[in-house]
């Protein structure tokens, strides 16, 4: 038994369940910390893309009586139909794109420096969408959960999760800044945003446990066992974080994880620039 293997694991899918619901890019913390960790092959890709369903599985599960509600009232619920078709229609934009130009994004841009630099500007558009927010819109007042929202409003928040293809950008940030540029109030962008996980980065999990399985020398029995245990350790930490950062929004804004974004992206440059740290992506 690999134990340093097992301890990368761990550390991959704490990490991953920290920061997949904040607005600071699971993927860009995954990139470098991969790299520190020297697990940064295509295995390690694989890795870090299939931990992410743990951390869907704590949304399933903190929202287990909306989805429950949602999937035995389908047939007869107007209400239950249209957040379905929303959650669809503002899922299609970003993987739609992923399909087309995935391969490229992942050649040019999962790289220290660009996503350090999709950090900064990450914050500089919190900031911006902060200021904004202060001013409720008459769209604000209209939407007051995720079940008001219209097909338009999902298309927008849809268009919006197209900016998390940049890695360093953050999905759960572009849904969530995205929405509250569009109107939407943050408790309401943080919710949508939740669910929008669910189809979006369970089908990119299964895409990669596709390209898996199509190679069964990739399933070792190490690399499995790290794969459960990092699966693991991104649900409770993703658990713990949904939990959290619904409280949060109730009575806090995201300034702070914009100052945040700016601190860790400056670190990155510095370290890439000084070569304190050879990042190799």
């Amino acid at each position: 038994m690999d134990l340093i293997l097992l301890l990368k694991a761990v550390i991959l899918g704490v990490v991953e369940g920290l920061t997949e619901f904040l607005p600071i890019s699971s993927t860009g913390h995954l990139i470098l910390v991969g790299d520190l960790l020297d697990f940064n092959d295509e295995r390690g890709k694989a890795f870090e893309v299939i931990i992410q369903f743990g951390a869907i599985l704590a949304v399933c599960w903190e929202f287990r009586e909306k989805l429950l509600k949602v999937a035995t009232s389908f047939s007869g619920s107007s209400a239950s139909r249209r957040f379905v078709l929303n959650l669809l229609i503002a899922s299609i934009p970003a993987m739609g794109l992923a399909f087309l130009f995935g391969k490229y994004i992942k050649a040019v841009l999962f790289a220290p420096i660009p996503v350090a630099s999709a950090f900064i500007i990450g914050a500089l558009i919190i900031f911006w969408a902060e200021r904004r927010q202060q001013n409720l819109t008459d769209v604000s007042v209209r939407i007051q959960s995720v079940d008001d929202l219209s097909p338009l409003d999902a298309l927008k928040v849809g268009l919006a999760q197209c900016a998390a293809l940049i890695p360093g950008t953050s999905r759960s940030g572009a849904t969530i800044i995205g929405g509250m540029l569009f109107g939407l109030p943050r408790a309401v962008a943080t919710e949508f945003s939740f669910f929008l996980a669910i189809p979006v980065i369970g089908g990119a999990t299964a895409y990669e446990l596709l390209k898996l399985w199509k190679n069964p020398v990739a399933f070792s029995g190490e690399f499995t066992l790290a794969i459960v245990v990092g699966f693991i350790a991104a649900f409770i930490s993703a658990f713990v974080c949904v939990r959290w950062l619904i409280h949060y929004v109730a009575h806090h804004n995201f300034i702070p994880f914009a100052w945040y974004r700016i601190a860790f992206g400056l670190l990155v440059l510095f370290t890439s620039y000084t070569g304190l740290i050879a990042w190799s992506h």
